[in-house]
């Protein structure tokens, strides 16, 4: 059977995935405690996402961009930021190192986010950080890294975290992805084939991590130095990229999936975001933890 064959006799539903629209010039994310504000115009395109669960092993990180791993961590309870921070970086990166081959990985944040009740989450906080807290699923089809700015990011945090190792030919940045709470969820994280992507596409959206998130007139007033912040790419939608969701995750798997391959030989990155899931019944909310790494290669 051929790849095509294969592929399109996957169960499939039918759900919007929210995409930049056509116009949208200024393009800021702002997140605060337990909220995210993008300034940009977006526009929801209703999409094809195939299930890949009975096909699993079709997936690797090469001919997709992402694959589904088994994964036992040792936290008991995901919501306890301390046992998180003593256990999870470490267990990501051994996994992360084993299954590419990697020479070492260094583990960047962590963060929650649910689909469920997040009032307890949005309170007054000082000198807020976008690690290790709780957030709401991703509302857009993004890649976490803008390309203009990824390589700067990995050199600067190989020399702090290996300081003198000899300079690497190759980093790949990740994404190391679990759902913890039991399936199936109501909004599953679905991630487009890598090599559907064009290497053009993408929007560069800044980040800006704030305490608390201002007005809109604030949010789009003139701003220094937006070359140097953080940023994603954000993505119009291209009626050719074909989408895939895993239903029915559990705690003891993960989504293993590219941020970045400094390569760029496809599939280089993989674009996802979250999307409602009703065609399983007795969906969940979904609770899922993320974690940033980047695996190098010497």
């Amino acid at each position: 059977m051929s790849t095509a064959d294969i592929e399109n006799a996957a169960r499939a539903v039918r759900a919007p995935i929210t995409f930049l629209a056509a116009g949208s010039f200024i393009n800021r994310r702002f997140v605060g405690p337990g909220i995210e504000v993008n300034t940009g115009e977006y526009e929801p395109h209703e999409v094809t996402i195939r299930d890949a669960r009975a096909i699993r092993e079709h997936f690797t990180l090469d001919s997709h961009g992402f694959v589904l791993l088994d994964h036992r961590s040792q936290v008991g309870d995901f919501f306890d930021s301390a046992q998180v921070d003593a256990l999870y970086p470490g267990e990501a990166a051994a996994a992360i190192r084993a299954h590419t081959g990697a020479d070492c990985v260094a583990p960047m944040g962590w963060m929650i986010r649910t689909s469920g009740d997040l009032g307890r989450y949005q309170r007054k906080t000082v000198n807020y950080e976008h690690k290790g807290g709780v957030q709401p699923p991703a509302g857009e089809a993004h890649v976490d890294s803008s390309p203009d700015r990824v390589d700067a990011m990995a050199r600067a945090l190989y020399e702090r975290v290996f300081p003198g190792q000899r300079p690497y030919r190759r980093f790949l940045y990740t994404s190391f992805w679990r759902a913890f709470s039991p399936g199936p969820q109501d909004c599953p994280l679905a991630l487009c084939d890598g090599n559907t992507v064009g290497d053009e596409e993408g929007t560069t959206n800044t980040l800006h991590v704030v305490d608390r998130v201002p007005s809109r007139e604030e949010m789009l007033r003139p701003m220094p130095d937006l070359d140097k912040l953080p940023a994603a790419a954000i993505f119009r939608f291209n009626p050719d990229w074909r989408w895939w969701y895993f239903s029915n995750m559990n705690r003891d798997e993960v989504l293993l999936f590219k941020f970045h391959d400094s390569r760029r030989r496809k599939p280089w990155r993989v674009p996802h975001t979250a999307f409602h899931d009703d065609s399983l019944p007795g969906a969940r909310p979904r609770e899922s933890i993320e974690l940033r790494s980047v695996a190098y290669f010497l």
